[in-house]
């Protein structure tokens, strides 16, 4: 049978004869022109124009469908309908879609990112900042929290990783946060800030990061921090202190090792193991996560560090110092020696005193005693309140410069120890600098105290006469007037 005999038979036209014998399926509607839009087509680049300016704005606040027939209606006069807004931006937003490579990760790499959530520490709600490594070819992962995310925080985040796996991997993707990069020079490199980069040639990591706002690029560790957030951390987590919840983080990254996860044959246990067959051992020693400063001691004694002031002995006043920043703590040096310890402040504009730093220049100074802003806050035992009351009743201007010296006993023994030395000077009414030193030193040598009165001119004295015969016999001659 002809086409034309084919198309006469079954009352079809002879295209569609041509079309069957062409194709052994059906290929369905094929357009051969473009679509035509008369009403639409003159408002194109009205649109365009709208949604190009969309870029610089905020995500939520960018044209919709609906926005755009609106002002398409009340700005320009349109007179068509919704419909064909609404599938021509749909059809724009399809194809600026971008399209991925699927990855492939091989045993021995790592990625690296933050996360945020609201925890509760010590009773105080804050926001947490933790680090998370994973290792994309096992899924294995580490998660640390943190009051900050900064350059510390980074650091010691992968420096208590690599204890946790026993290992360091080959490389690490990151992604350009300015605590790690400093600057994206024109070709594409970046210039590493100062303790990232030593980190990075202590360990012998090969740093590689993802395109700027392209979080896909690492998209293991993208997903793996939304999945500590919604496992790790609901409902609020609250712990006495960053090292408790750590710790409990840690055993949930344990945990984890067990389970298997979806495509997967093997636990995240049993593929960890290749991991860490291809990733390189530990140094000999860990990396010093801190941030090294220097500054300058001011008048009051003070450094200062991060927006806030720490306090040093009053002896190295006016000097150069050198500063380590800590995650949890600051520690201040002058040449080869360490000076003060504080804990870490996050606040701003805040000043971090310890009152044994400023208890010589107050002993010289005793005047300053009351007015002192490093012992407002000093939360000392009530029997120290009650020791210096009675002193400067006994000995007024220099029961206040001993109370003072008490004090500094604290520069080399233990709170414990002298409040029980205060406490037993008191029992005893041994009201002096040298009765409590006396004290507080038999009971750290473990020896029974013998206080010689004569060395404690300001202890309370009592006057005994000698037993004399004629003493009696004046008692005897009184009685013997009262019974006449």
């Amino acid at each position: 049978m002809s086409q034309r005999q084919a198309a006469t038979t079954f009352n079809i036209s002879r295209d569609t004869v041509a079309k069957m014998m062409t194709f052994s399926v059906p290929p369905g509607y094929r357009r051969t022109a473009e679509v035509r839009r008369p009403k639409l087509d003159p408002f194109i680049p009205i649109i365009e124009g709208w949604l190009e300016a969309d870029r610089t704005m905020p995500r939520k606040q960018r044209h919709t469908a609906k926005r755009v027939f609106d002002r398409l209606r009340e700005e320009c006069g349109f007179t068509g309908g919704y419909t064909i807004i609404k599938d021509y931006i749909r059809e724009r937003e399809r194809r600026g879609q971008e399209v991925f490579v699927p990855l492939a990760h091989p045993p021995g790499h790592a990625q690296a990112d933050f996360g945020e959530a609201m925890v509760r520490i010590g009773g105080v709600e804050q926001k947490a900042h933790f680090f998370v490594l994973d290792l994309p070819h096992s899924d294995a992962c580490y998660v640390r929290a943190y009051p900050a995310a900064v350059a510390e925080a980074w650091v010691d985040g992968h420096v208590h990783a690599f204890a946790f796996f026993g290992a360091v991997p080959q490389s690490i993707v990151y992604d350009n946060d300015r605590c790690l990069v400093a600057k994206i020079l024109p070709d594409g490199t970046r210039k590493r800030a100062a303790l990232f980069s030593g980190f990075l040639s202590h360990y012998l990591i090969r740093d590689r990061y993802g395109r700027p706002g392209k979080g896909n690029d690492k998209g293991n560790v993208e997903g793996l921090v939304g999945y500590c957030r919604r496992n790790f951390m609901v409902p609020m987590p609250e712990f006495a202190s960053w090292e408790e919840f750590n710790l409990w983080l840690e055993e949930r990254c344990k945990r984890r090792q067990h389970d298997v996860l979806r495509g997967e044959s093997e636990t995240i246990g049993e593929r960890l193991q290749r991991d860490l067959a291809a990733m390189r051992p530990l140094p000999a020693a860990p990396f010093d996560a801190c941030d090294q400063a220097t500054g300058r001691v001011s008048s009051q004694s003070l450094v200062r560090y991060k927006t806030n002031d720490y306090s040093v002995p009053v002896a190295y006043g006016h000097q150069d110092v050198w500063i380590r920043g800590y995650i949890h703590e600051v520690v201040i040096g002058c040449r080869g020696e360490v000076i003060a310890r504080h804990p870490r402040c996050w606040d701003r504009d805040e000043i971090v005193f310890d009152p044994l730093h400023y208890l010589p220049l107050i002993e010289q100074k005793i005047n300053a005693l009351d007015q002192a802003a490093p012992l407002q806050d000093w939360d000392l035992p009530e029997e120290f309140a009650t020791l210096r009351r009675l002193m400067e009743a006994r000995m007024n201007r220099h029961g206040r410069r001993e109370y003072v010296q008490v004090l500094r006993l604290l520069e080399t023994f233990d709170l414990a120890d002298l409040h029980a030395a205060v406490r037993q000077a008191l029992q005893m009414g041994a009201i002096g600098f040298d009765a409590v030193k006396h004290l507080l030193l038999c009971r750290v040598e473990r020896r029974p105290p013998r206080l010689d009165l004569d060395c404690y001119p300001y202890l309370p004295r009592a006057t005994v006469e000698k037993t004399e015969a004629r003493s009696y016999m004046r008692l005897l001659s009184v009685n013997a007037e009262g019974v006449a």
